[in-house]
């Protein structure tokens, strides 16, 4: 079977994730890691077994011992570093969110397919166990028809504050940073909202310390999301139908949450696999098999999933008056 050469992009926190479940991913090896910090990026090769530790990005996509990268910078960089892989015909995994707005998504799709090379938003909740057997719950009708999701997702940041969560140059802001996953939920399982309310706590900078929106559906579902910066929440989920309901507990986006059905017989807890590692091999392997099989897109996580995810925080934003630079509106 062919192995998967990884690059990695970035090294920060999530790129130290991703790098350590990727010795969990069978043919598959770490060969690259770039930094514009050179003695970072040499630290970071060395601490994961990186063949190659390099200062610039440009080098990482010049090199033919890569075949695809995974883009772990901040999302206010995802576009520029998305679209220089492409041009230079390696295969991308970009972390979420994929990138400032729905404007610049489109750009990436539209290169994705002009170079016909592989792009994926790298959202590991859907390739995650839990989160396939909540919807295969869905499917089977075990909680009858959806009606409400509600989700949450938030913490007190921490002192100093890092930089990109508050600047809106970097895409800061609760919604674009944590508040992706209670949307994400509501995209994935009800498709793209017909009406849209939505609210926000400004910080001085201007972009959101908290932020939550109700979507509306010509089916008369709602999804209740909410994010924040200034305060710990439970970070659960609640998906409900006619006939009962899902609860995703103990952090919901993540590989070790929890899932339990509750109805009018009581409350009974799901088993769901587990594996050993942070939960970034699933969506590791999947992009492995992606390429092996020479597809430009996920069957899985589509580059239309990831631009309806878009479009609709940019719909979010609208409503509370959050702009970026590179925002038309």
């Amino acid at each position: 079977m062919q192995n998967i050469r990884w690059g990695i992009l970035g090294c920060g926190k999530i790129a130290r994730k991703f790098a350590s479940d990727l010795k969990l991913v069978e043919h598959a090896s770490l060969v690259a890691v770039a930094s514009r910090d050179l003695p970072r990026a040499q630290e970071f090769a060395k601490m994961y077994n990186a063949d190659i530790a390099l200062g610039s990005y440009e080098a990482m996509v010049e090199s033919d011992k890569v075949d695809v990268i995974y883009i772990a910078t901040p999302h206010g960089f995802h576009h520029e570093h998305a679209l220089l892989c492409l041009k230079n015909k390696k295969a991308v995994l970009c972390e979420k969110a994929f990138a400032l707005n729905s404007a610049q998504v489109r750009e990436m799709i539209s290169a994705s397919k002009e170079y016909k090379v592989f792009l994926m938003e790298a959202f590991w909740t859907k390739f995650l166990p839990q989160y396939q057997k909540v919807c295969e719950l869905i499917k089977d009708g075990t909680i009858g028809t959806l009606k409400m999701i509600q989700a949450d997702f938030g913490f007190r940041a921490e002192q100093p504050t890092p930089q990109r969560l508050y600047d809106p140059k970097l895409g800061g802001g609760a919604l674009l940073d944590i508040g992706i996953y209670p949307v994400f939920l509501a995209t994935s399982l009800l498709g793209r909202p017909d009406d849209i309310e939505a609210v926000m706590t400004p910080y001085p900078s201007g972009v959101d310390e908290q932020i939550s929106a109700v979507l509306r559906y010509s089916n008369n579902a709602i999804a209740i999301t909410s994010a924040t910066f200034a305060a710990w929440t439970p970070v659960e989920a609640t998906i409900i139908g006619t006939e009962g309901y899902i609860r995703m507990t103990n952090r919901f986006h993540n590989a070790v949450g929890n899932i339990e059905i509750v109805n009018s017989k009581g409350s009974q807890p799901v088993a769901v696999r587990k594996e050993e590692g942070f939960g970034y091999q699933f969506q590791a392997r999947h992009v492995g098999d992606c390429l092996r099989k020479k597809l430009i897109e996920s069957p899985v996580m589509s580059l239309a999933d990831s631009l309806l995810l878009m479009e609709t925080m940019d719909r979010i934003r609208a409503k509370c008056g959050i702009r970026y630079e590179v925002d038309s509106w």
